[in-house]
């Protein structure tokens, strides 16, 4: 939906309690939104969504309070880029661009995909999907509740997944990348999906990991925490944070497949395992990072 379709059916909120409605213009106002032609009933539009959306059931104090909580220049930012301001895009390029690509090669440990993925999320940013005649921007979706850059860095590690779940029939990223190139994988061996052992493995690597690798994983993938955030957190520079983080995933992902064959999997069962049941896996590895998260740092 664009700004002046939100500005059209948008005002419910606001109009109905000056107070919030004096609110939203002074939130418009630190949005810093005018300098990309946004204008005032548009942008509260675009809060009253948000409020709609989130917010639904609260008091108008509790709303006043959330929405004065949001990342407002980031919203403003988003918006502006989602509508086509080309003012906001060189923003958006010059604040995110390099800090993308960095994310990108990160999450894929490989530069060749992360470029791939990369340039494969600023498609989506710009527009290229077309509904009712109408570029759509996967920018226009950001709310505001978290900084821009852990929404962008967020989008990027689920289209990962998505393009991992995808090629699940080729074989192991670790296989592709110390062989230089992608051969298709032997017929997987069934595995049933909801072979408890798999839960158990994840629970038990879970449990060997250090207390501090639980808070940077919890508040990295469940939290939307920046790197420079956790770094702030653990008095450690932001790549530092970067690399322990891909480390991190990385001994996870093997340790899991060591309790697996343990289990009495062979050892392409528990790589079949991993790769089958990723949606699976994906929440118990939430389910046991959100009750760690509480021990750690």
């Amino acid at each position: 939906m664009g700004l002046s379709s939100r500005a059209a059916q948008s005002a419910a909120l606001p109009a109905a309690n000056p107070e919030l409605r004096e609110l939203c213009a002074e939130l418009y106002a630190r949005s810093r939104a005018a300098q990309y032609g946004i204008a005032e009933s548009d942008f509260i539009a675009v809060l009253q969504c948000i409020a709609q959306r989130y917010f639904a059931g609260c008091s108008a104090t509790e709303t006043a309070d959330l929405l004065s909580s949001l990342q407002l220049e980031d919203l403003a930012l988003a918006q502006a880029c989602a509508a086509g301001n080309g003012r906001a895009w060189e923003v958006f390029l010059a604040r995110f661009r390099a800090r993308l690509y960095e994310a990108a090669f990160a999450i894929a440990r490989n530069e060749a995909r992360g470029r791939e993925l990369a340039d494969g999320l600023y498609a989506e940013l710009y527009g290229t999907t077309v509904r009712d005649g109408r570029r759509v921007s996967k920018l226009a979706s950001y709310s505001g509740r978290g900084s821009l850059l852990g929404w962008l860095r967020t989008v990027l590690a689920q289209e990962f997944v998505n393009r991992y779940r995808a090629q699940s029939r080729l074989v192991s990223l670790e296989e592709q990348e110390s062989a230089g190139t992608q051969i298709a994988a032997p017929q997987p061996v069934a595995v049933t999906p909801a072979d408890a052992r798999i839960e158990r493995a994840v629970n038990a690597a879970l449990s060997e990991l250090e207390a501090e690798d639980k808070f940077i994983l919890a508040s990295y993938f469940l939290d939307g925490k920046t790197l420079a955030e956790i770094a702030n957190v653990l008095a450690l520079h932001e790549s530092s944070v970067s690399r322990r983080l891909s480390k991190i995933t990385s001994r996870l992902r093997k340790r899991v497949a060591h309790h697996l064959e343990k289990s009495g999997m062979s050892k392409r069962q528990a790589q079949e395992a991993l790769e089958a049941d990723v949606r699976d896996l994906t929440v118990d590895v939430r389910s046991g990072l959100r009750a760690s998260r509480d021990s750690g740092p």
